[in-house]
C-alpha cells in the first residue's frame, strides 16, 4: 500500500504539471491583452508596454512558464493583476466557502441518493422504483442554475424562510445551515440522481449473486442480508462515484456561487476570466485540480478498507 501511495503521489505531480502547462498555454494564446486591461482604457501604447514589462508578459512563452513553475515550488501563486494582492491569500479566503458548499452537497447526495438506490433495487419494477427512477432522470436533466433560481424564488423571496444568498458560516451551524441548504440542494440534485442510478444497478447485481441466495437459504434475516452482506459489496461503485462527484461539485459550484452570490473560488474564477486575470485563472484551476486528485487518492485507499480482498501490492 505504501508503495502504491508513493506512486500515486508521483503521478499526481505529473498530472498537475501537465494540467498547468495546458492551462498556461491556453491562456497564452487566448484573445485579449491582459496588459491593456490592467493599464486601463485611457492608457497609451507606451503605457501598455510598460505594464506588459512589469508583469513579465514581454518574455517568451517558455520563459514565462518556467518562471511560473519556479514560483509554484515555493507556493507562490503570483499576484492578482486587479487587486495586486497575493493570489494564495485570496484563494484561502474563498476556498472554505466552496468546500463548505461542496461538502454539504455531497452529504445530501449520500444521505438521499444511496437510500433511494437501495429502495429502487429492492422494489424493482414497482411503483417506488418507477417514481424514483423517473425522478433521477429529472434530477440529472435540470440545470442547477435553473433549480437554484426556482428554489430561491419560492423559499427566499415568496416564503421568506431562507436567505437569498451569501455564505458566512459553516453548514453545521444554524446560520450556516440556512445559508447552505438552498445552494446545496440545487448543486446536489444531479449527484443525488447519479447515486440513485448507480446504487440501484450495484444492488441489483449483488442481490443476484450466489452468496446472497445462500444467505437466504440459511434463513438469515432480510435486513442482515441487505445491510450486512449486499450493501457492503455494492459500495465499491458508490465510493468511486463519490470521488468523481466531489470533483464535479467543485466545478458545478462555479455556477451555483454566481446564482446565490457566494464569495467562493468559483466566483473568484469567473471574475478573473472576465478581467483576463490570467495568474488567478491558472492558480484557481490548479488548486481545484489538486483537491480533486487528492480526493480520488483517498477513494482508492478506501477500497481496501471496504473490501480487504483488494490489494495494490
Amino acid at each position: 500500500m505504501r508503495r502504491y501511495i508513493i506512486k500515486r503521489i508521483l503521478l499526481m505531480f505529473l498530472l498537475l504539471l501537465g494540467m498547468s502547462f495546458i492551462v498556461f498555454a491556453s491562456l497564452y494564446i487566448a484573445p485579449g491583452d491582459p496588459a491593456a486591461m490592467v493599464a486601463g482604457p485611457s492608457a497609451t501604447e507606451a503605457d501598455i508596454e510598460v505594464v506588459r514589462a512589469s508583469l513579465g508578459l514581454d518574455k517568451p512563452f517558455f520563459v514565462q512558464y518556467f518562471i511560473y513553475l519556479r514560483n509554484l515550488l515555493t507556493l507562490n501563486l503570483g499576484t492578482s493583476y486587479t487587486t495586486r494582492q497575493p493570489i494564495l491569500d485570496e484563494i484561502l479566503v474563498r476556498l472554505p466557502n466552496t468546500l463548505n458548499l461542496a461538502t454539504a452537497s455531497i452529504i445530501i447526495a449520500v444521505l438521499v441518493g444511496i437510500p433511494c438506490g437501495i429502495i429502487t433495487a429492492l422494489k424493482k419494477d414497482k411503483l417506488a422504483d418507477n417514481i424514483l427512477t423517473t425522478g433521477s432522470l429529472v434530477g440529472i436533466s435540470i440545470p442547477n442554475f435553473l433549480l437554484g433560481t426556482l428554489l430561491m424564488y419560492v423559499f427566499a423571496v415568496k416564503l421568506e424562510w431562507l436567505p437569498t444568498g451569501g455564505m458566512t458560516h459553516f453548514f453545521w451551524t444554524p446560520t450556516g445551515f440556512k445559508q447552505a441548504i438552498l445552494p446545496a440542494i440545487a448543486l446536489s440534485t444531479a449527484t443525488v440522481a447519479s447515486f440513485t442510478r448507480i446504487g440501484r444497478s450495484a444492488m441489483l447485481d449483488v442481490l443476484q449473486s450466489d452468496y446472497i441466495r445462500t444467505a437466504k437459504s440459511k434463513g438469515l434475516k432480510r435486513n442482515t442480508i441487505i445491510f450486512g452482506h449486499a450493501l457492503r459489496n455494492a459500495l465499491i461503485p458508490l465510493v468511486t462515484q463519490f470521488g468523481t462527484s466531489f470533483g464535479g461539485l467543485l466545478g458545478g459550484a462555479i455556477i451555483t456561487e454566481q446564482v446565490f452570490v457566494i464569495n467562493g473560488v468559483g466566483t473568484y474564477l469567473i471574475t478573473a476570466i472576465n478581467n483576463r486575470n490570467y495568474p488567478v485563472v491558472q492558480s484557481t484551476v490548479l488548486v481545484i485540480a489538486t483537491i480533486f486528485i487528492i480526493i480520488n487518492l483517498i477513494v482508492d485507499i478506501l477500497y481496501c478498507v471496504i473490501d480487504p480482498r483488494i490489494s495494490y501490492e
